[in-house]
C-alpha cells in the first residue's frame, strides 16, 4: 500500500498538520521538528503528491526560470541562487534556455503556463511582453532580470551597467590611456546600450570623441569575441587599453590575444565585464567590473515571492511595474597599468 502523510506523522510522532507544514518547509515549524519529519518521510519512502497539493492550495509550488544561455557566468550564478532560495521556500525550479530566440522563448513560456507555474523569472529577449503580461493578468508572478522590455508590466531588475562601464573607462583614462578599445554587445540589449553609453560618456568627459575603429559590437558569443579581437588588433595597432564589455565574447577574445602574442598588461591593459573564477586565476589576474549577479538574483526572488504571496491583492498589472538597479563594482587586479610604465 502507498505510504500516506498520516503514516509519516505517526512515525515522527507529530500531528498530521505539523507533518504537512514540515514537509512544505513552513517557517512555523522548528528546524528540529522538520528534520524529524523529513527523516520519517525518507525512511518510509513517502513522496509529496504535488498535484493534489496544488488542487487544494491553488498553487503548484513550481517556478520557471527562462534565460538566454548558461555560458554567461552571471546567468549561471543567478540560476544557482534562485534555485536555492526557492527550495528553501518549498518551491521547485523549472529551468529553460532559449539561445535568445524569441520563438523558442515564447514556446517555453507557454509550456510553463501549461504546467501551472506560480511564477516565472525571465532573462529574455524582451519580445514576449504580451505573453508575460497575460501571466500577470492570470495571477502568475513575473520578474524580468538583466533584460528589460518597455511593454512589460512586470518589475525589472537591472545591473548598473552604464556606471560600471563608465568607471572602467575612467580608470583607464586615469592611468593615461587615450586609445581605448571596446568590445560590446548589440544595441538591442540593455547591457549593450548601457555599457557603450558608459564608455562613451567617460571619453566625452575627458574631451575624447569615440573612435569607431576602436569599437566592435556584436552578439553574445565566443565566436564573436574571437573575431572582434582580431579586427581590433588589425585596425588599431596603437590601442593601449581594451574594455571587454561583452562577457561571452571574452571566451574567444582571451585566446585570440594569446595567439597574437599580446602580453597583458605589458602590451595591452585589459578590463572585462562580469567576473568568473578563472579571470582571477588568469595570468595576470584580470581586473573586472562585478555586476552583482548574486544580488540581482536575490532581489528578483524577493520581488517574485512578494507577488506570489500577495496574489489577488492590489499587487497586479501596472501597479508593480518598476525598475530596480543593482550597482556595479570595479575589482582591481593586475591586468591594467599606467601608460608608459
Amino acid at each position: 500500500m502507498a505510504v500516506t502523510l498520516k503514516d509519516v506523522a505517526e512515525a515522527a510522532d507529530v500531528s498530521l498538520s505539523t507533518a504537512s507544514r514540515a514537509l512544505r518547509g513552513s517557517p512555523l515549524i522548528s528546524a528540529e521538528t522538520r528534520a524529524t519529519v523529513e527523516a520519517a518521510a525518507a525512511g518510509l519512502g513517502y513522496r509529496i503528491n504535488r498535484a493534489a497539493s496544488a488542487l487544494r492550495s491553488n498553487r503548484s509550488q513550481l517556478v520557471g526560470l527562462v534565460l538566454n544561455n548558461l555560458v554567461n557566468a552571471s546567468f549561471h550564478t543567478i540560476a544557482e541562487v534562485v534555485q536555492k532560495r526557492l527550495a528553501s521556500d518549498g518551491y521547485q525550479l523549472i529551468l529553460g534556455t532559449t539561445d535568445a530566440d524569441p520563438g523558442v522563448e515564447r514556446r517555453l513560456l507557454e509550456t510553463l503556463a501549461d504546467h501551472g507555474v506560480d511564477g516565472v523569472i525571465i532573462i529574455g529577449t524582451g519580445q514576449n511582453a504580451d505573453l508575460s503580461n497575460g501571466f500577470l493578468a492570470d495571477g502568475i508572478a513575473v520578474v524580468n532580470v538583466i533584460r528589460s522590455s518597455k511593454d512589460s508590466a512586470a518589475p525589472t531588475v537591472l545591473a548598473g551597467d552604464r556606471d560600471g562601464a563608465f568607471d572602467a573607462t575612467d580608470y583607464f583614462l586615469s592611468q593615461g590611456h587615450r586609445v581605448i578599445g571596446y568590445i560590446g554587445g548589440p544595441e538591442s540589449a540593455d547591457s549593450g546600450r548601457d555599457r557603450f553609453a558608459g564608455y562613451a560618456d567617460a571619453l566625452k568627459e575627458a574631451g575624447i570623441e569615440v573612435d569607431e575603429r576602436l569599437v566592435v559590437r556584436g552578439p553574445f558569443t565566443q565566436e564573436f569575441g574571437a573575431e572582434a579581437i582580431q579586427t581590433l588588433l588589425d585596425r588599431a595597432p596603437d590601442m593601449t587599453a581594451l574594455f571587454a564589455a561583452n562577457h561571452e565574447s571574452v571566451f574567444g577574445m582571451l585566446p585570440g590575444l594569446t595567439s597574437r602574442g599580446i602580453r597583458i598588461p605589458d602590451d595591452l591593459s585589459l578590463i572585462c565585464y562580469e567576473d568568473i573564477p578563472w579571470l582571477e586565476m588568469w595570468h595576470p589576474p584580470i581586473t573586472v567590473v562585478d555586476n552583482g549577479s548574486r544580488q540581482l538574483a536575490e532581489l528578483a526572488v524577493d520581488l517574485l515571492m512578494q507577488q506570489i504571496n500577495n496574489r489577488g491583492s492590489e499587487l497586479g498589472g501596472d501597479r508593480i511595474r518598476r525598475t530596480y538597479r543593482v550597482g556595479a563594482q570595479l575589482v582591481h587586479r593586475a591586468s591594467s597599468r599606467p601608460l608608459g610604465d
